[in-house]
């Protein structure tokens, strides 16, 4: 259980080193596999924070301009519209320019990881990750 702290929208988060993290951190993970999502969300909403969702490319897109999130994880293999293209469309929009981007994706390859930079990426974290090394990410992006 979460004890808020009444003066500020933070939650003292018992057994952590890192005390206090804002309930008010929105992230959006667009991701399609269901196995993967629920893994990124429990160890998101573990840490205190707040995740939207959005199953393919069309619909994050929509829900990051509308639901105005704090940092973006974004696979790289999608429906439709894959992640690297999501993240250009991302970064070409004003609203959502300066947004933190971490593609998290099983493409591993040096190649892959140098196209998620051009396109914007502010980090990439080939799959399977450890739940550490994701809060480790999420928390570097967002400071």
């Amino acid at each position: 259980m979460l004890a808020t702290d009444a003066s500020s929208n933070l939650a003292l988060i018992p057994g952590t080193d890192w005390g206090m993290i804002s309930m008010e951190t929105k992230i959006l993970i667009i991701e399609d596999d269901p196995v993967g999502l629920r893994y990124i969300r429990f160890t998101l909403e573990k840490h205190g924070y707040q995740v939207i969702t959005a199953g393919n490319g069309l619909e994050g897109l929509r829900k990051a301009r509308t639901e105005e999130p704090d940092l973006v994880i974004l696979d790289v293999m999608l429906p439709g519209m894959d992640g690297y293209e999501i993240c250009h469309r991302l970064r070409a929009e004003p609203a959502t320019a300066r947004l933190p981007i971490l593609m998290f994706s099983a493409r591993s390859q040096d190649k892959d990881k140098a196209v998620g930079r051009q396109v914007g990426a502010d980090d990439y974290l080939t799959k399977p990750a450890e739940p550490s090394e994701i809060i480790r990410r999420v928390e570097s992006l967002l400071s």
